[in-house]
């Protein structure tokens, strides 16, 4: 690889392999359909899954921004992710290739799976969880954790996933907000080479709310075998409920509209924030575009999404859109370096994965430690690269389609939320040009803008504010018990034309593609010049000493806002002092302009991460700012901060 692409103006184009072009799933003909009818497309979507009473009316948005898709149809989501694939004589198939930190491997067929699901729901129908009530879980990445979320919606239970990494107290919150009936969990898992305890934060959750908890019971997985404490009142371990239990259980069909699953914002601070999702739509949504953007083809395919399932991209490209599918996944349990630094290249290799869905900052940390480490294996399984979680920079595609991808594997650079609930920007890999660090287009079915204060369309070349301008099927539906909250949330910032306000910035380029500049307040104002926090730290990372950068607005009592870069290097010995850095600031001013060089910038050995990968940039605007940094529970080496505060 050759050419460098230092901003959004040094255009390169990759254009879709002539051999996924000519099989591709979707073609461009989808776009113009869409256009034309929108609904009828959607209903045409929606029709890919099983309906136990088909669905006469598409869209109700008479009560908008509250949305009611394919309502007076019925389904079961666990149905269409499991029985249906056994059903057409797919049981043999493997569902999971599943990966334990440890090495421990469990190969899963979608027989296997609906047995576990069928047993989960008869276990959990016994605990006296039915319908509409709400089971909190709280799990590693193992197969109970999708186990749980099936069998869930198979009785038309709601869950709320709470990711592994949360705090007793954050867990406490989200189990008191939806009124949780049962907690799902573990004695632990496994994280960088040894037993990490999940129970212990279950039993400090509950004892925080005390006689106000609304839990009944907790089930148990044995996954560690390490010691946990035990109430024989509440507590009962999954291998006694769910391993003895019938694996016969016939799936209850609930209304399209019926909730499938809360999900809570990942602050733990205040109210949380518990996005409602519900079954037809959502199921619609996810299924087809994990089909069309990862050109699936399940017959033959080996899909591995990095993601954690305690976030939306688990849920939405783990759980539900790929099994829909009925395609072969791996799962794996632990972090990218543990037992080494190429266990995912290894996993690849072993697997022959085709289809590999991971974020930019999983991605910054391989070019970090260097592309010797993936040279060592086989990765020409791969067929297809996707992108998910923040703006990726153009520096990172360019890495990740030529050292993994081999420079033949075509780059999804997926921009969507947890609200959204499915993919809504992206390449169409055999119809879209790619070019790094663009999402490029609106998917066919969705209306995506980039519009100015007044919600007017920018012309080319020119930034604003993201917004949705039609319903999708995937929406969220309002927010758990605080559907005021929602409409504010959402829907008033262009209320009179009736957009979604996504929270994000975006530029339009000279060729109308959409490139995601991050959240609206990760804009800095500068001068009374508005910069984008991800376009100065791409063009940092484009320097070749810089692996990764993370970049905040700082008060200045001059320019308003200054802008503070912390830099982690690449490996290899030279020079780290002054002089450096005045070469990384005079290099932002070279590849954007002198308004955006940085105040100051600060070498780093890490930056301060959530255990899902995010990086905290208000820790970092602290620090920036002079002020105390306080809790830091929250990040997977909350070390790491004392270390910046030093530097």
């Amino acid at each position: 690889m050759t050419e460098k692409l230092l901003s959004t103006d040094h255009q390169i184009r990759f254009d879709p392999p002539a051999d996924l072009a000519a099989a591709a799933n979707v073609t461009a003909e989808a776009y113009a359909r869409a256009a034309s009818d929108l609904e009828g497309f959607w209903a045409e979507q929606a029709e890919r899954l099983t309906w136990a009473e088909p669905f006469t009316e598409v869209l109700d948005w008479s009560d908008a921004p509250r949305a009611r898709w394919f309502a007076d149809g019925k389904l079961n989501a666990a149905y269409n992710c499991v029985d249906r694939h056994v059903e057409a004589g797919r049981g043999d198939q493997v569902a999971f290739h599943f990966v334990g930190e440890p090495g421990d491997t469990r190969d899963i067929t979608y027989a296997d799976l609906k047995d576990e699901v069928c047993r989960a729901a008869n276990a959990l129908t016994a605990l006296g969880v039915g319908s509409g009530d709400l089971v909190a879980i709280y799990l590693p990445m193992i197969p109970e954790a999708i186990v749980a979320m099936l069998a869930c919606a198979r009785i038309g239970a709601t869950h709320t996933v709470v990711f592994g990494g949360f705090s007793a107290e954050a867990l406490a919150s989200r189990i008191e907000d939806c009124r949780a009936k049962l907690v799902i969990t573990s004695d632990g898992g496994y994280r960088r080479g040894g037993p990490s305890a999940l129970k212990p934060a279950v039993d400090a959750a509950l004892a925080r709310l005390g006689s106000q908890s609304p839990v009944d019971h907790v089930l148990v997985v044995r996954r560690t075998g390490e010691y946990v404490p035990f109430d024989d009142a509440t507590d009962l371990w999954w291998h006694d409920a769910v391993d003895s239990a019938s694996p016969e259980h016939i799936p209850e069909a609930f209304d399209a509209e019926h909730p499938l699953y809360v999900m809570y914002s990942s602050g733990t601070t205040g109210k949380p924030k518990g996005i409602l999702h519900t079954t037809g739509g959502y199921l619609t949504g996810a299924a087809y575009t994990h089909h069309a953007v990862f050109d699936l083809k399940p017959d033959t395919d080996v899909y591995w999404c990095t993601a954690d399932i305690g976030w939306v991209t688990g849920h939405s490209y783990i759980v539900y859109g790929p099994l829909a599918n009925g395609v072969t996944q791996v799962l794996y349990e632990g972090t990218p370096d543990s037992p080494h630094r190429g266990r995912w290249w290894e996993i690849i290799e072993k697997y022959g994965v085709t289809l590999f869905y991971t974020a930019p900052t999983a991605i910054r940390t391989f070019m970090k430690w260097g592309r010797e480490i993936p040279d060592e294996y086989d990765l020409t399984s791969l067929r297809l690269l996707g992108s998910v979680g923040e703006p990726i920079n153009p520096e990172a595609y360019l890495w990740y389609r030529d050292v993994i991808g081999g420079d033949r594997c075509p780059v999804v650079d997926t921009w969507w939320q947890t609200e959204t609930g499915q993919m809504m920007i992206s390449p169409l890999p055999g119809v879209t040009a790619g070019k790094p660090g663009s999402a490029m287009r609106p998917l066919p079915g969705i209306g995506a803008d980039v519009v100015d204060e007044e919600g007017r369309s920018v012309p080319n070349g020119s930034s604003g504010y993201l917004v949705l301008t039609k319903p999708w099927p995937a929406m969220l539906r309002t927010l758990w018990q605080d559907d005021d909250r929602f409409v504010e949330t959402y829907w008033t910032r262009f209320a009179d034309l009736g957009y979604y306000f996504a929270g994000d910035g975006a530029k339009r380029d000279e060729d109308g593609d959409i490139w995601i500049l991050g959240r609206v307040d990760d804009v800095m104002n500068v001068s009374g010049h508005r910069l984008s926090t991800s376009e100065i730290e791409s063009a940092l990372v484009s320097h070749p000493r810089v692996a990764e950068a993370a970049v905040v607005g700082a008060a200045d009592e001059t320019t308003g806002q200054a802008v503070v870069a912390y830099v982690i290097l690449r490996s290899g010995d030279g020079n780290t002092g002054e002089a450096l850095v005045q070469e990384l600031r005079n290099h932002v001013a070279r590849e954007i302009g002198a308004i955006a060089k940085p105040r100051q910038i600060t070498i780093v050995p890490e930056l301060p991460k959530t255990r899902s990968g995010k990086i905290m940039r208000r820790l970092l605007r602290d620090v920036a700012e002079g002020r105390d940094v306080g809790d830091t529970t929250t990040l997977s080496d909350p070390s790491v901060m004392a270390l910046i505060a030093e530097g």
